[in-house]
């Protein structure tokens, strides 16, 4: 067997844009100082919390004290779903005018997600009582709403990533089409194979008109409760390329592993699939970078 660096140096410089940590009202097992803390394991860099129902870049900013001397950085961002008024430019310019980085345009508030997970907001459980709404962007005659297009250009003037969300992925396609003309070149489509339903010859028209296409180490990791094999994750890669794919843990909930774990146990099954380093270092470390705008 050939001698490769540990997985620790594979990964060193490591961007996460996809963490779950908390507060939320879904069960999370740490807070967003935690998970940045525990990702001096392996040399994160920087991560993203995410929240289905909140501005976490208010979080961030009130963790200030917290995060001195953590290596990572930590940004938030904002989903558009009905917690926030769904696609309220309003919450939108807060967010990103007080340092957000990341736009997930509709998740558990989309109709492709409520198809999938008819609970009323309950998916996995909540820990309050919650009421959701569903949210579409575009009108009867399938144009994109006003409001999303002014979302668009609050995006691309704040030099924002514009993340499809949880959305069927015709309105990710109206919504990346629309952001293309606008000349933005920072977008991400999540999960193509869990809830949205993308076919990797979809996602080649994403990535043509500008898009990363972001898959889950998390779901892949035999620790984690979806145990899906790795090789489906390298047969992703290979039909899509690294150069158009970001890695992301989307870790965080309580009844998982910390997101490291899963970050070390899906990187040495990739290696052992024959991923070269190379690969895995770009789709974990440069082009999030990229998508973050972190060497600017």
């Amino acid at each position: 067997m050939s001698q490769r660096p540990a997985i620790t140096s594979v990964l060193d410089g490591l961007v996460d844009m996809h963490v779950h940590s908390g507060p939320s009202p879904f069960p999370r097992r740490f807070d967003h100082v935690e998970a940045a803390q525990d990702g001096a394991r392996i040399g994160m860099r920087a991560m993203v919390a995410k929240s289905h129902h909140h501005n976490t870049q208010m979080d961030v900013l009130a963790m200030k004290g917290r995060l001195e001397g953590v290596a990572a950085d930590v940004y938030g961002g904002i989903a558009l779903n009905s917690t926030v008024g769904g696609l309220n430019v309003h919450a939108v310019r807060m967010c990103l005018r007080m340092g957000g980085k990341v736009v997930w345009f509709p998740t558990i508030s989309s109709g492709r997600h409520i198809d999938c997970h008819p609970e009323d907001g309950a998916f996995p459980t909540t820990t309050v009582p919650l009421t959701l709404e569903r949210i579409d962007i575009v009108d009867e005659s399938g144009e994109l709403k006003p409001a999303a297009i002014e979302i668009l250009d609050e995006i691309k003037d704040q030099q924002a990533v514009l993340n499809g969300g949880h959305m069927y992925p015709e309105y990710i396609k109206t919504l990346f089409t629309a952001a293309k003309e606008r000349g933005m070149k920072r977008m991400v489509v999540s999960h193509p194979d869990f809830v949205i339903g993308a076919e990797p010859e979809l996602c080649r028209e994403l990535i043509e008109l500008g898009a990363f296409v972001e898959h889950e180490v998390g779901m892949y990791d035999p620790e984690g409760t979806q145990k899906w094999d790795p090789k489906q994750l390298l047969t992703w890669v290979e039909a899509l390329g690294p150069e158009h794919i970001v890695l992301a843990s989307d870790f965080g909930q309580k009844a998982n592993p910390k997101p490291v774990d899963a970050w070390m146990r899906v990187g040495e099954a990739l290696l052992d699939l024959g991923l070269p380093e190379k690969d895995l270092r770009r789709m974990v470390r440069d082009n999030p970078a990229f998508l973050l705008d972190l060497d600017a």
